[in-house]
């Protein structure tokens, strides 16, 4: 995560302050709350085991700090944000701009802010501005994700299976007067 500062200013995504949506890095008293929304990413996902409260939150815990490992591990430069509302904590997005593109390492919402346009609203201003900088947006989804639909709707295509995940990138047109997306 960070030392409490952005490495850069951070940046004025329209659509995203159109929805009420604010950023801030994310720092370590964060960790609580950035843990429980990955434990509400996998709450479908673990509602049909047999496993006892306590073996879902050590599962979860133990898958927390595992992914956080490994993107802080493969993602160094990475800016962590934490999304709010209102005042409200309600998601995250992690991401990494490289010379070749913008990877959008994470980006996730709290069960009651999914499906209210801050997602699409988000990632059009993501994609916008690595189009704007000439470079493609990419991201890993897994194969069963709902989210899915919304990247193919916002013009994301498969460019490498990884198994679980499709690797997936929104290249800016090629035309000259690349229009702004709506």
């Amino acid at each position: 995560m960070t030392n409490g500062k952005p490495a850069r200013p951070l940046p004025a995504w329209p659509r995203s302050g159109q929805a009420g949506l604010n950023f801030r890095p994310a720092e370590e008293a964060d960790i609580p709350f950035l843990s429980r929304l990955y434990a509400s990413t996998r709450a479908e996902e673990l509602a049909v085991t047999d496993w006892s409260d306590a073996q879902k939150a050590a599962f979860l815990d133990m898958q927390f700090q595992a992914q956080r490992a490994h993107y802080v591990r493969h993602y160094p430069k990475a800016e962590w944000l934490v999304v709010n509302r209102a005042g409200q904590d309600i998601g995250r997005l992690y991401i990494e701009r490289w010379p070749s593109q913008h990877r959008i390492i994470d980006i996730a919402f709290l069960p009651a802010y999914r499906r209210n346009g801050y997602g699409s609203a988000l990632l059009r201003d993501l994609v916008e501005e690595a189009w704007l900088a000439g470079k493609s947006a990419s991201i890993h989804v897994e194969k069963d994700n709902p989210a899915r639909q919304l990247y193919v709707r916002l013009g994301f295509t498969i460019v490498e299976d990884k198994g679980v995940y499709d690797l997936m990138a929104c290249a800016p047109p090629v035309a000259p007067n690349r229009p702004r997306l709506k």
